[in-house]
């Protein structure tokens, strides 16, 4: 496996893999393999849309370590735990709405110290703002139809200045009519209009389609 700019990633082709944080422990299923006493995780751009991200084209700095960040729609927990291989220094504020979903990420923060679950619904960050503050990174990856909006006010809420953000946009979670590239080009002014600065629109294909990654500054 080659090093890459990030000390806990490493790359083979297509391939791309974390230092694993429980040496031994898989989270998702996923394939472990050990390079000089050193075990990573294999990280599946087909299930975490950041990976697809990365490698697809990321921006040289998206990983670079923050000391918070806030993850909107945190799921079972796939790419957050890879994000906590990446980034063991920070914490990571994880809002997820489902209760069955949120089991698996109470599972994963038992284990993982930087790992902070909360339940709530990612439209109201008023809910849960004062227990975050502010943080380095907004990421969001929600299937619902205002997810401008929702990134807009979590933003708003949340994100330092000059901070980062990434929206993995859902499409069709949007709309089943209109295209695809009117939707990208509505999200992409809806953000723009909030006062933050469109840093790359990468798509995820072949890995999802009909997505598309939105990074930001504050």
């Amino acid at each position: 496996m080659e090093t890459t700019r990030w000390p806990e990633l490493r790359r083979e082709g297509r391939e791309l893999y974390t230092r694993n944080a429980e040496p031994g422990t898989k989270v998702y299923g996923e394939t472990l393999r050990t390079v000089d006493g050193v075990e990573y995780r294999h990280w599946d751009p087909w299930r975490s849309k950041l990976a697809a991200f990365l490698l697809n084209g990321a921006p040289d700095d998206l990983l670079a370590s923050p000391r918070s960040a806030l993850y909107l729609g945190g799921a079972h927990g796939t790419t957050v735990s890879h994000l906590s291989d990446l980034w063991p220094s920070a914490e990571l504020f994880v809002v997820e709405k489902s209760p069955s979903s949120f089991a698996a990420l109470l599972a994963l923060a038992r284990r993982r110290a930087n790992v902070l679950p909360i339940l709530a619904d990612a439209q109201l960050p008023e809910r849960y703002r004062a227990d975050v503050g502010e943080v380095d990174l907004l990421y969001q990856d929600v299937a619902q139809r205002d997810q401008a909006r929702i990134f807009r006010e979590n933003a708003e809420a949340c994100l330092a200045g000059n901070g980062r953000g990434l929206l993995m946009l859902k499409v069709r979670s949007v709309t089943q009519r209109r295209p695809a590239s009117v939707v990208v080009r509505e999200s992409r002014a809806a953000l723009v209009r909030a006062g933050l600065r469109l840093e790359a629109e990468v798509p995820l294909a072949p890995f999802a389609r009909e997505h598309v990654a939105l990074a930001v500054r504050s």
